[in-house]
């Protein structure tokens, strides 16, 4: 997204150097020049009114001088500020102002180019948007990530990834998370459904393994196996389900 037109405010009390700054400006042409101000009040009331995006101002001037309206102004919505003044001596207060920069009449092109260059840094910085959520962030699983199951008096809630294995009993599935049973109101048909399959793999008829448990597979007579898990819990698996084993565990 590229940012939009800056739009400048000039104030100076002398014509010639508000027209040089015209003329400076005529090869920016992100710069939209909304307003010229003779005097700090004007240019206070020009603010307020077309709350600009950059002003060139000038530090002497009749009356109150560019320090003294920029003390005046709200510095969460301040424009930006270069300073474009005849006088050297005052660069170090201009900065301590927050100012972009700080140009010396006459105006020199090169020089003015770079003070741009600074505030047109500012200014897409000011406009870059945020890298989006929705862009960096993962899609959110379809998959089943937590399982709320009746515990006692309570409700234990159960992430996924806690789950060693699965077994059917009927309407009721048996869950074994690590020490812990439980028994949850569900067909394991059901239950499996909502399961990222890549990472629970169905053994038997009745038996669903959470794959990162399996340590190893015995092979047994006929073509059947024993699925090991890493805390040493042994598991049929049938030869119905031997060949959606050898792909999920990558076995030749």
């Amino acid at each position: 997204m590229s940012a939009p037109p800056i739009r400048t405010l000039l104030v100076d009390d002398e014509v010639l150097a508000r027209l040089a700054i015209r003329q400076a400006l005529a090869s920016h042409p992100d710069v939209e020049i909304v307003g010229e101000c003779g005097n700090a009040v004007e240019a206070q009331q020009a603010i307020r009114a077309l709350d600009p995006d950059l002003l060139f101002l000038d530090i002497r001037m009749p009356g109150m001088d560019g320090f003294k309206l920029l003390h005046g102004l709200k510095r969460e919505t301040a424009p930006m500020v270069v300073f474009a003044t005849a006088f050297g001596q005052h660069a170090l207060r201009a900065f301590d102002a927050d100012a972009i920069d700080y140009v010396l009449k006459p105006i020199d092109q090169e020089r003015f180019d770079q003070a741009m260059a600074r505030v047109r840094r500012h200014w897409q910085g000011q406009h870059a948007l945020p890298a989006s959520p929705r862009a960096t962030a993962p899609p959110p699983s379809p998959y089943l990530q937590r399982l709320s199951v009746q515990h006692g008096e309570h409700i234990r809630v159960i992430p996924v990834d806690d789950i060693d294995w699965l077994r059917a009993d009927g309407n009721y599935v048996h869950i074994r998370a690590g020490t812990a049973s439980y028994l949850h109101r569900e067909s394991l048909r059901q239950l499996l459904a909502s399961l990222d399959p890549s990472r629970f793999l169905r053994i038997h008829r009745g038996i669903v393994v959470n794959v990162e448990r399996i340590r190893e597979v015995h092979p047994l007579f006929q073509g059947s196996a024993e699925v090991v898990l890493r805390d040493g819990t042994r598991l049929n698996l049938s030869r119905r389900f031997r060949m959606q084993a050898r792909r999920a565990l990558g076995m030749a």
